[in-house]
C-alpha cells in the first residue's frame, strides 16, 4: 500500500463523518493479529490476504481500490452493522 493511496483514502473518509466510526471498526477488524508487535506499527491487514482480495476484486494482487470502491465498501459495512444490532 502506498502513502499516496492512504492520503487519498484518508481525505475521502475525512469528508464523510458518517463513515468515520465504520472506517475505524473496519481497520480494527482487518488488522493483522498482534500488529503492534511488528514493524511497521500500523494496523494493516496481512499482506497475503490483501493480495488475494485485490486479485479477486481487480485481477491484480498489487491493485489498490479506488476511493469510490472504498466508499461503497464502507457504506455496505455501515448498513450491515446497523442490521446486526
Amino acid at each position: 500500500m502506498t502513502v499516496r493511496w492512504f492520503l487519498r483514502s484518508g481525505a475521502f473518509i475525512a469528508t464523510r463523518p458518517w463513515l468515520w466510526a465504520t472506517a475505524l471498526r473496519q481497520v480494527a477488524r482487518l488488522a493483522r493479529p498482534g500488529w503492534w508487535h511488528r514493524l511497521p506499527l500500523l494496523p494493516l491487514p496481512d499482506a497475503a490476504w490483501w493480495a488475494f482480495r485485490m486479485e479477486t476484486a481487480y485481477g491484480d494482487p498489487a491493485a489498490l481500490p479506488p476511493t469510490r470502491d472504498l466508499g461503497a465498501y464502507l457504506e455496505w459495512c455501515r448498513g450491515e452493522d446497523r442490521m446486526s444490532r
